[in-house]
């Protein structure tokens, strides 16, 4: 989970000094995740920002804001007493409060220098997920992608949640984070509605990672009101936490389906 240049020795518990200064240690609030692994992939990095978008003159890069909402996201997981390694790492970025953050090509792949190449990339984010799902021994394994995709400037984007073909635990998950999407946009949001879907997708990264996953477009970097949401750091830890509820839904939902089945056998 720290980057290789870290001492164990230096590590402390409650500790993640991926976070930055401001927000290393944290709480641990609940054990709702216990037992319970997570891959956190943000998208892009390295030499590659992802899209770009053009924000009051600035560069606002794709890759900066997925890592940031990550890093969030890992920050609640490890609140509840999930395990939680991130794959994509920045030694100096932590979280960052800041409506545009600056780019930098400082990232890496859990130490390893990321590659331009497309599929070397893909593939090398998937080789390091599966290594360590070899040795994990927990039952509830998942990883979540995140992107700030475009499919252009006009089109703005709710969030869509792709899971692999076939996965039924995938599917299952990506249905729990959406509708919790839903129930927090009619309850903040009445008026807007959300468009945001569940299908499954042929990607690289569903189809070579080994554990079950989910793959999310949180927004278009190139659209003028997405762009208004995502550089408000509040609603950034907004969607860190609204994919948490969701995430321990399913978690909970399937722990106590496993316990009824255990006692249905006695």
């Amino acid at each position: 989970m720290c980057l290789p240049a870290v001492s164990q020795k230096k590590k402390k518990a409650n500790y993640e000094p991926l976070f930055g200064k401001a927000q290393a240690s944290y709480p641990v609030i609940s054990n709702s995740l216990k037992g319970t692994v997570f891959y956190l992939v943000s998208g892009h990095g390295g030499p590659d920002p992802g899209c770009i978008g053009k924000y009051k003159g600035k560069e606002l890069h794709e890759d900066e804001y997925a890592y940031d909402i990550i890093l969030r996201l890992g920050r609640e997981l490890l609140k509840r007493g999930a395990k939680v390694h991130f794959i994509i790492q920045d030694a100096k970025d932590g979280i960052r409060e800041h409506a545009v953050l600056k780019n930098s090509k400082r990232e890496t792949c859990m130490g390893s220098p990321i590659p331009l190449n497309q599929v070397a990339r893909l593939q090398q984010r998937c080789d390091a997920i599966n290594r360590i799902h070899r040795k994990e021994k927990s039952s509830y394994k998942r990883a979540i992608f995140i992107h700030v995709d475009s499919r252009g400037r006009r089109n703005q984007t709710d969030v869509f949640f792709y899971h692999a073909p076939g996965s039924t635990y995938g599917k299952r998950l990506a249905n729990r984070i959406q509708s919790t999407f839903r129930a927090k946009y009619d309850r903040h949001q009445p008026n807007r509605g959300f468009d945001g879907t569940v299908s499954e997708r042929n990607l690289f990264v569903l189809r070579k990672a080994m554990p079950i996953s989910v793959f999310m477009e949180l927004g278009n970097i190139q659209n003028a009101q997405d762009q208004k949401r995502l550089v408000i750091a509040d609603n950034r830890q907004a969607l860190a936490n609204w994919i948490t509820e969701g995430i321990v839904a399913d978690y909970q939902s399937l722990k106590k389906a496993t316990a009824s089945k255990k006692k249905t056998r006695k």
